[in-house]
């Protein structure tokens, strides 16, 4: 029996239920990161009930070909705050002319093991995928939902990539229509300094 015990919701996707694969759009980072990216993104967002939350985003280089991602988020249900913090690493690659991140995050997952007679943690890396369109200071993130394909599992890069690439082609929505969202770039925020 396996239970996720720690689920790190999509970077920038966070409060949908996005698709989450074994494999990437590639299968590692070959497009060269984009400075334009780079920053602290803010956004609000709102599902519609009493549920709200303030998101934001700071992206910068890890790497020629990779992002580091910290998404700070604040949910508020209620009267009551939730504060959330999560660290991914996040590369670009390409259908046709759409750009896309994939979001690479590791969960943990308890195991119960028949011989020691309990349960046994095992880290399992997934990437989430996110259509991505940078416009002046405005980044609009579109995640892949979790049901844009009845297979939950694809074997390689590029048997996920065709099957996204078709469905596009074919004008199907592959997005998760509820929780798109935009951010905008702000400047980023300074440590408050003692007296």
């Amino acid at each position: 029996m396996k239970r996720i015990l720690w689920l790190v919701p999509l970077c920038f996707i966070l409060y949908a239920c996005p698709f989450e694969s074994p494999v990437a759009l590639e299968k590692k980072p070959v497009e060269p990161v984009d400075t334009a990216l780079y920053g602290y993104w803010y956004g609000i967002i709102k599902d519609f009930s009493d549920m709200f939350g303030i998101e934001a985003l700071d992206l910068t280089k890890e790497t020629d070909s990779t992002y580091k991602i910290i998404r700070y988020g604040k949910a508020i249900k209620g009267n009551m705050i939730l504060p959330d913090t999560a660290y991914f690493t996040g590369f670009t690659s390409y259908i046709d002319s759409q750009r896309y991140m994939n979001i690479v995050a590791d969960v943990l997952i308890l195991e119960w093991n028949r011989k020691s007679k309990r349960e046994v943690a095992r880290k399992q890396r997934v990437y989430y995928m996110a259509a991505i369109d940078l416009k002046n200071d405005t980044l609009r993130v579109r995640t892949v939902g979790e049901d844009f394909s009845v297979r939950k599992t694809y074997s390689s890069s590029e048997e996920l990539k065709e099957y996204m690439t078709d469905l596009i082609a074919r004008n199907v929505n592959i997005y998760d229509s509820t929780y798109s969202l935009s951010y905008r770039k702000i400047p980023r925020p300074q440590p408050v300094k003692g007296f």
